[in-house]
Parts: structure tokens; C-alpha cells; sequence
């Protein structure tokens, strides 16, 4: 298998995407979030409970800020899952062995780019010109996440499987698991909350935002394990999955 060398400077280019992806959606929600305090926690046109959401806030002045950070995150979010597909494929982490783990990896993908569409939209078209159709882009947002993070764990459940010895790749299935699942039930409680609670919605919705941050971050971790080695490690990596894979083979 052809490995793809990575430089020291290339190395740490990778683990900029999530790591900046993260940040600038923290710090887009901060902003917003700061900016509806500090004015006086004022009830905007679309808004209807005492709590603003993260789209009330958005409809207004600070629309352009919110369109940036959703595209950025959108895009950074992709590409992140992107690039893992690759290494692993590459041998520069621990490769995908099983059909089962690859058609993970693409769904995941493919749920993060109904995500990434889902997420833009929602942030042009805004709650209080749109209202339709920025819950209709919230949804396909929410949806996607959803798939793509279920089919990310998925695939890690099988990956830890293959490489048992790998510990940090346990690591990185336990963390992404729990942080997942939590933001699904949390996504849950707020559909349900978006029509019974306003205010108890908007709440969810903010720490929904604000949650999505660590999961962004947890592709970080991922990446800071790429090797950075030549082509003859990476193959070796490769046959050690191959050899685990052997030993400890069930049905597909």
C-alpha cells in the first residue's frame, strides 16, 4: 500500500482544520452569545420566548459573522472526516480492514456533507425573512450530524475491534461515543422542546452549539496521531491490521 509522507509542517496543517474549525464556531456562538447579554438580553422580532436562539440572534446585525463561522464550520467539519478517510487509507493511521469499517467512513462523510449544506443555508436564509426554510436547513443540519457522528462511532467500534492494541484509538471511540451520544440526546430534547418549551429550546439549542465545539476538537486528537514517517512504516501498519485482523476474524 502507497504511504503518504507527512512533513512536520504538513503534520501540523492537518491538525489545524478541526482545531480551527472548532475554535471559530466557539467563538462565533461566544460573540453572538455576549453580544445579546451585554445589549440587555433584548427580544428580537423573531424570537418569541424570553431566551433568545442562536437564529434570533443571528437575524440580526451580526448575520454576516454567522454565515462566516457556519461556512467555515461546515466545510472544516467535511474535511476533517475527509482527511481521516485518506490517512487511514494512506496507512498514516490505523487502516480501515474491514468493507464494513469503509462503508462507515463514507457515510459519515456523506452525513457530514448534507451537514455542511444544512448548516450554510440555515445561515442565509435566517429565521425572521425565512422562517420555513431555516427550520427545513435546521433540520437537514441536525440530521446530518446525527448520521454522520452515529456512522463515526460505528466505524471506530469495528477499528478498535482490528487494532486492539491501540490504545489511544480506544481513547478516541470512548470520547467521540460519549460526546455523541449526549449531543443526540440532546438534539432530541430540543425538537421536542422547539414546540413545548421555547425557552427551554433555546437553552438546548445553545448548549447543543457550544457542545458541537468538542466534537469538532475530537478530530483534532485524531489527527495529532498521523505518523509522520515514510512509506515502509506505513505499510508496516498496515500488515499489523492485516495480521490483527487474521487473528481475530469474525463474520462480516
Amino acid at each position: 500500500m502507497t504511504g503518504l509522507h507527512l512533513s512536520t509542517q504538513s503534520h501540523r496543517l492537518l491538525i489545524c482544520v478541526p482545531l480551527i474549525t472548532g475554535l471559530f464556531w466557539f467563538a462565533t456562538l461566544l460573540a453572538m452569545l455576549l453580544t445579546w447579554l451585554i445589549s440587555g438580553r433584548p427580544k428580537y422580532v423573531s424570537q418569541e420566548g424570553n431566551v433568545a436562539y442562536i437564529s434570533d440572534v443571528a437575524a440580526s446585525f451580526l448575520k454576516p459573522l454567522f454565515i462566516v463561522g457556519c461556512c467555515i464550520t461546515g466545510v472544516g467539519f467535511m474535511l476533517s472526516l475527509v482527511l481521516e478517510r485518506l490517512l487511514r487509507h494512506r496507512g498514516r493511521l490505523p487502516p480501515s480492514m474491514r468493507k464494513k469499517e469503509r462503508v462507515f467512513e463514507i457515510l459519515a462523510i456523506v452525513g457530514s456533507i448534507i451537514g455542511m449544506l444544512g448548516l450554510g443555508f440555515l445561515s442565509g436564509f435566517d429565521t425572521k425573512r425565512y422562517h420555513t426554510a431555516h427550520y427545513v436547513c435546521l433540520f437537514f443540519f441536525a440530521l446530518g450530524v446525527i448520521l454522520s457522528i452515529i456512522f463515526t462511532v460505528l466505524e471506530y467500534r469495528w477499528l478498535v475491534q482490528t487494532h486492539p492494541d491501540i490504545i489511544k484509538l480506544r481513547y478516541a471511540y470512548l470520547v467521540k461515543a460519549v460526546i455523541g451520544s449526549v449531543l443526540i440526546v440532546l438534539a432530541i430534547a430540543f425538537g421536542i422542546a422547539l414546540f413545548y418549551a421555547s425557552e427551554v429550546g433555546a437553552v438546548l439549542e445553545w448548549i447543543i452549539g457550544f457542545g458541537f465545539t468538542f466534537y469538532l476538537l475530537t478530530f483534532a486528537y485524531d489527527l495529532r496521531a498521523a505518523r509522520i514517517t515514510q512509506e515502509k512504516e506505513g505499510e508496516d501498519m498496515t500488515e499489523k491490521g492485516q495480521a490483527s485482523l487474521i487473528t481475530d476474524r469474525e463474520p462480516l
